[in-house]
């Protein structure tokens, strides 16, 4: 029974911090804040924001990962390739979430939510397979 109880606090863990896209701000402002402690531990002393040149090549790197997601949709139904649903939702999710248009930006809490969406139930899916093999 202790083994149910830490997969189900594992997941819960894992749902919650795959989540945190939503607050994307934090986000990156975290992993700005990991780079600056790490430099700082190696000796390097860093003022501002070390990552902030990523907000310049958000627009071509989502463009990549559409490109991307559109490249492998062609492949797993036009040559019948094998490639998993579920990350395929999730990818999908994570794109729609992160759309970087400034004009777009009043819209934001609806891509958020709809992208939420997709990557909760491809989470949801993974482990609802995983549960039934299990069972």
């Amino acid at each position: 029974m202790t083994n149910i109880k830490e997969k189900i606090l594992g997941a819960s863990g894992s749902l919650t911090g795959s989540l945190s896209f939503l607050g994307s701000y934090q986000v990156c402002h975290n992993a700005c804040l990991a780079l600056v402690a790490l430099l700082t531990f190696l000796g390097f002393t860093v003022a501002g924001m070390p990552l902030l040149f990523l907000t310049k090549i958000a627009i071509p790197f989502w463009i990549v990962a559409v490109a991307a997601l559109l490249l492998i949709l062609i492949l797993k139904y036009g040559k019948n390739m094998q490639f998993s649903e579920k990350i395929i939702l999730l990818n999908s999710g994570l794109i729609i979430a992160g759309i970087p248009f400034e004009q777009l930006e009043k819209f934001n809490y609806i891509f958020w939510a709809i992208g939420g969406i997709l990557i909760v139930f491809g989470i949801g899916w993974y482990v609802y397979d995983n549960v039934k093999k299990k069972w």
